[in-house]
Parts: structure tokens; sequence; C-alpha cells
């Protein structure tokens, strides 16, 4: 494993524990990184529940955009970049802020519940 967490692990004294907060995806599960972890003791990861994290915004978002470009035919390259441009300038015309619908208790009593459908599941 290489990159991003090294330089944590060089530039922070090696007095403190470093908790990391990371989306639910699966790299943190490579052998090669679970390896890493358990040499490198003061990480703690900590996982957004799944389906609040940003990373979700931008994949709904473009999931959004994939959908207008199938919707439509376009004759020509300069087209579907045309109507792509046209997309883009609407959304930035008519913005429309995320606000969170959970409250933090709500979000910290689902990431229990999945903490403890994670133990059943390891035994």
């Amino acid at each position: 494993m290489a990159g991003f967490p090294q330089k944590i692990d060089k530039e922070t004294p090696s007095g403190y524990d470093l908790h990391i907060i990371l989306d639910n995806y699966a790299t943190h599960k490579h052998a090669k990184v679970k390896e890493w972890l358990r040499k490198h003791s003061r990480f703690h990861l900590h996982f957004t529940p799944t389906g609040s994290s940003w990373m979700n915004l931008v994949e709904r978002f473009f999931r959004d955009l994939t959908d207008h470009i199938r919707a439509e035919s376009f004759p020509s390259l300069a087209a579907l970049i045309d109507s792509i441009i046209n997309y883009l300038a609407f959304h930035s015309q008519t913005p429309k802020h995320y606000v969170w619908h959970k409250s933090g208790e709500e979000i910290l009593a689902k990431i229990d519940k999945a903490r403890t459908a994670q133990e059943v599941g390891k035994h």
C-alpha cells in the first residue's frame, strides 16, 4: 500500500492515534491494505453510512447526466457536447443544495447497527 496513509504516518508524530473517515468503498478490504493496517495499529478507520457521502451525490449527478444523454439521439459529437454543456448550464442556473435529512443520532444508530451486523458476520 502506498500513498496517502504513508504520508500521514510519516508526517504525524508517533504518539498520536490517527482516525480516518472513509466512504464504504471496498478498497480498504484488499489484502495489502489489511496487512498494512495490521502493522500500523494507530490507524483507526471509520466508515460513512451507505448513501451519505458526498461521493454518492457526485455519482447521482453523473447518473442523471447519463440518463439525459441516453434519452436523446445525437447526429454528431458536437451535438452531444452541446447537450452536455446545456445540461450543465441548466443545473448551474438552478442549483439544489443538499440538506442532511438524518440527525447525528440517527446516523450513529445506523453505524452501530452496521457494526453489530459486521461483528455477527465475522463469527
